[in-house]
């Protein structure tokens, strides 16, 4: 589900990749859920995602490969063609504290339910209508969705804003960068606003 600014609307664009017909196929590429083949039957997805699939920012990093199990179907077959993905994920993820810079990982195993309408819904003034939580609705573009990009914006929501180490992280100190939840340092942090420094050099005549 790929994110547009502050309203977390999700427009997948349509990729040129073979349907995942089976369960228990090994995702390497990014399969397509096709809405036409959703006609038909469910798609039913058991998928290993390598990490280098994914690119998260210069902040997060996948530490092993990704398990994202079930189900996509076609809602409205004849009305707006809404595509359901449901299912589970389990994925591990490195990162940094954002005060002291300690090693982390955050792993993460929930079910997510999510809904992709056409973008034609937009485009008709229809999205006023969806009436669904915003994070749980997305918008294709073209014949379906790919699932490694389902897959990856889902993990993307629930990456926290900040990550700490603890609640009382000390930081590293701006001075020495010596990390202060394990040493302690006699550096002098004080502030001098660097507006003042011209006044500093000017000399004043009795």
């Amino acid at each position: 589900m790929l994110r547009t600014g502050e309203c977390r609307l999700a427009r997948i664009a349509a990729f040129p990749e073979t349907s995942l017909e089976s369960k228990g196929s090994r995702v390497g590429g990014n399969f397509f859920i096709d809405a036409a083949a959703l006609e038909h039957k469910p798609f039913r997805f058991e998928a290993s995602i390598r990490p280098s699939r994914f690119d998260l920012s210069d902040r997060w990093t996948v530490a092993r490969p990704v398990q994202a199990a079930g189900t996509a179907d076609l809602l409205d077959g004849e009305g707006q063609r809404t595509i359901r993905v449901r299912g589970r994920i389990q994925a591990s993820i490195a990162h940094a504290c954002d005060r002291c810079l300690a090693d982390l990982r955050q792993d993460f195993d929930d079910s997510f339910d999510l809904y992709f309408y056409p973008t034609e819904t937009i485009q008709g003034g229809g999205e006023a209508g969806i009436g669904r939580d915003e994070t749980e609705v997305g918008f294709y573009e073209g014949d379906g969705i790919g699932l490694v990009d389902v897959v990856r914006e889902q993990v993307l929501l629930w990456l926290p804003v900040r990550s700490l180490c603890s609640p009382d992280c000390k930081g590293i100190c701006s001075v020495c960068g010596a990390n202060r939840n394990r040493t302690e340092c006699d550096c002098r942090n004080a502030f001098v606003d660097p507006r003042w420094n011209a006044l500093r050099h000017l000399s004043y005549k009795h």
